[in-house]
């Protein structure tokens, strides 16, 4: 494993079983959130998942106020029901809501040393 994964996984992962939408080109799998990160997130995998695993994804959160979170990512594993996506790029407008979200279920400390680490 590289270093670089490695610091990935350091992030805490926050458990929340919201709606997300996967899509790649056009296809679009309806699933279930079910963990998220600073850098990555677990969904469930859908009875047909025909995506092409070294094309990007954009996962679409369902958030409960009735708002969207937008992540850019790439599939790293498939294992027993769950997909693991690294999320590559948070657009300015989605960096809001992604911190709101884990604000509300982690502590404050925590995610703002993630937030450091990710920045070095």
């Amino acid at each position: 494993m590289t270093e670089h994964a490695s610091e990935k996984r350091r992030c805490t992962r926050v458990e929340l079983a919201l709606p997300v939408e996967v899509h790649q080109g056009g296809s679009v799998w309806r699933q279930r959130l079910i963990d998220i990160s600073l850098t990555g997130v677990a969904t469930d995998q859908p009875e047909v998942w025909d995506a092409q695993y070294n094309e990007p994804f954009t996962l679409i959160v369902k958030l409960d106020e009735g708002s969207t979170l937008e992540l850019h990512a790439y599939l790293q594993h498939v294992e027993a029901g769950r997909l693991g996506f690294a999320v590559q790029h948070v657009d300015r407008e989605n960096m809001e809501p992604l911190l709101e979200v884990l604000q509300a279920h982690m502590d404050m400390a925590t995610l703002e040393e993630e937030l450091d680490q990710l920045a070095t």
